[in-house]
């Protein structure tokens, strides 16, 4: 892809914008806060046998280095956009967080000689030990680090970027400048930055509405209740119990794409891969998910042919889907990791693909688990799967494979005239996968592209 012009231009006023206010509100606000008499601490009874490494000042300080050269990599003014307003969202997140909870770091580092140990001394002459949960170094690092390995193509300097930054993660620790619980705080930081400011796709609150369907607040409240039980459950447990937090942020992201985000805040791509930022935030509910998905279907595994090469089932594993030529994908919370890469249909236009790779094409309708489709995406769909079916066995799935794919394949049935109405199309459905689940909601919407036909 070519560079668009202008952008070390845009990257250097960028950097005239971000650079100062970092300096000016991170020392303001750790002066401000070592006035304070209200600082408290939060240690691990391990981290006293943290080794202090002086030769870590080095990966240490480099991260302002590669701040720096981050700006160089954009390619489009998008992506410098979305970089520079993710660094400063950390920071804003960070400095807040600071005066909110201030925390002090704990250990008194011994004296320290040589490079290393003036190293030292200029960091201490501008970095005391007040700002310290969330890790501002680790949320940029977070964000600096998916840059970098975004544009690292070959395998020696992906390599090297990975490790690098690696380095810069553990140096936090080995120089003595933050607690264990600066980092995954830091790290969550960053990667809501980055779930903010997405480098594909639309902002998750560009097409936010409040949601209208009285099942999908009742969805909302549920994960919310489920998160802020975790969250009052991590304060009362302290210490090990924290880790608590992880799970209720992914419950409470959840509540939010039902309240008013809707599927996109899953940030699902064109390439069956969730983004990195919703795949690490929403870790532990995607796990349940898979594994739920899994348990319900452990004793038909398999997908069901409906009619003409048309399948229905579950999310496909690699070998699962390699008996198809297509997946059309109703899911928006799982990635679909057997096809995770494969080009997406775009209108007619179908890319040449090799016949032993299997399957060759993909498509995807996000759709929010436990929600009817609406009737235009369930005509994409009929549309796609109708497409699709030129080529070879179109595999339509969704988490279960037992409701909305089922609601997709039952819209292709009744608008390419298979069937006469949606009691016909689901009885043939059935036929071949009897545990198909659609509820009145599917029905409704079914009616209505029945009335179109």
């Amino acid at each position: 892809m070519a560079r668009e012009r202008g952008l070390i231009r845009r990257g250097v006023l960028w950097l005239l914008l971000l650079g100062p206010l970092f300096f000016l509100s991170y020392g303001l606000t750790n002066s401000y806060t070592a006035g304070r008499d209200d600082i408290g601490s939060l240690v691990f009874g391990w981290e006293r046998h943290m080794p202090l490494w002086p030769w870590t000042i080095i990966p240490y300080w480099s991260i302002d280095l590669l701040y720096g050269l981050s700006f160089l990599l954009p390619l489009t003014r998008r992506e410098m956009d979305r970089h520079a307003l993710a660094l400063l969202t950390a920071q804003l997140i960070s400095i807040s967080c600071f005066l909110l909870w201030p925390l002090r770091f704990t250990f008194e580092r011994p004296e320290l000689s040589g490079l290393f140990g003036w190293l030292f001394d200029v960091l201490m002459g501008f970095d005391k030990p007040y700002n310290q949960a969330p890790s501002l170094h680790i949320a940029l690092l977070v964000i600096i680090w998916a840059m970098f390995a975004r544009h690292a193509q070959q395998r020696f300097w992906r390599w090297l970027v990975h490790g690098w930054m690696g380095l810069i993660g553990v140096s936090v620790l080995t120089t003595w400048q933050h607690h264990f619980i600066d980092l995954p705080t830091g790290a969550l930081a960053g990667f809501v930055c980055l779930w903010l400011w997405p480098q594909q796709g639309p902002l998750p609150w560009q097409h936010a509405q409040l949601a209208s369907d009285p099942k999908r607040w009742r969805l909302a409240l549920r994960y919310g209740l489920g998160a802020m039980l975790l969250a009052v459950l991590a304060v009362k447990l302290e210490h090990v119990g924290l880790w608590l937090l992880w799970p209720a942020v992914s419950l409470l992201l959840v509540a939010l794409n039902y309240g008013v985000l809707g599927a996109g805040g899953f940030q699902k791509g064109a390439d069956g891969r969730l983004s990195i930022a919703s795949s690490v935030l929403l870790a532990p509910y995607l796990l349940a998910a898979w594994a739920n998905s899994r348990l319900w279907t452990r004793q038909h595994p398999q997908a069901d042919e409906v009619c003409e090469g048309i399948y229905l089932g579950r999310m496909p594993g690699r070998g699962e889907a390699a008996s198809f030529r297509a997946v059309v994908d109703l899911c928006a919370e799982l990635p679909c990791t057997a096809i995770a890469g494969k080009p997406a249909l775009v209108g007619a236009g179908l890319p040449a693909m090799a016949a032993a790779q299997a399957p060759a094409y993909y498509q995807h309708f996000p759709t929010l688990d436990l929600i009817a489709p609406d009737s235009h995406l369930l005509q994409q769909a009929a549309a796609t799967i109708e497409h699709l079916r030129q080529h070879g066995p179109v595999l339509v799935c969704c988490a279960l494979g037992y409701s909305r794919s089922a609601s997709a394949v039952a819209a292709w049935l009744i608008i390419s005239g298979r069937c006469s109405d949606a009691s016909q199309a689901e009885m043939l459905i059935r036929k071949s996968r009897p545990g198909v689940v659609l509820h009145p909601a599917h029905h409704r919407v079914l009616r209505q592209l029945e009335a179109l036909s």
